[in-house]
């Protein structure tokens, strides 16, 4: 068990080192902090069991893995918990995040009606056949495979 909380430290930092390490501004990571507290009160008051880490140390890990990409196993190692729960964490805090309609991107029927031009170029990269001359007898040299070396003169 941590005897600290990560985000105690990382709370102490500027706001450009906050955004710099997490990837989001301290505003943002508040209104998160909201919901998934709000998200994590109604999961206990059904009779789920209390969480190991903070729901601020829960965002942070998180945004540690979108960020950086970092594998389960890593997280699991760093935060003292299981890989199975870092993988269960950061999927409810993703999936409490996208109910919200705040972290929502938009949809793919959204953009063409934005007033954004959007310019696309594409390339043809289907196969298409080579053209090449049938073989013949006539065109094609034989020789005898058991006898390919030249004779000397």
């Amino acid at each position: 068990m941590r005897l600290m909380s990560v985000y105690k430290k990382v709370s102490a930092l500027s706001e450009e080192k906050f955004r710099r390490l997490t990837g989001i501004k301290k505003s943002t990571f508040d209104l998160m902090v909201k919901i998934l507290r709000k998200a994590n009160q109604e999961r206990e008051r059904k009779g789920g069991r209390k969480r190991k880490l903070s729901i601020e140390d829960i965002v942070l890990m998180t945004m540690e893995h979108l960020r950086e990409y970092r594998t389960l196993l890593q997280m699991s190692v760093s935060w003292g918990i299981s890989q199975s729960q870092a993988h269960r964490t950061c999927r409810w805090t993703e999936d409490v995040l996208m109910q919200d309609k705040r972290f929502r991107l938009p949809s793919k029927k959204a953009l063409p009606g934005s007033n954004t031009e959007i310019s696309v170029i594409m390339i043809d990269a289907t196969e298409s056949p080579i053209q090449r001359p049938k073989k013949t007898k006539e065109s094609t040299t034989q020789e005898r495979k058991n006898d390919t070396r030249k004779k000397p003169k």
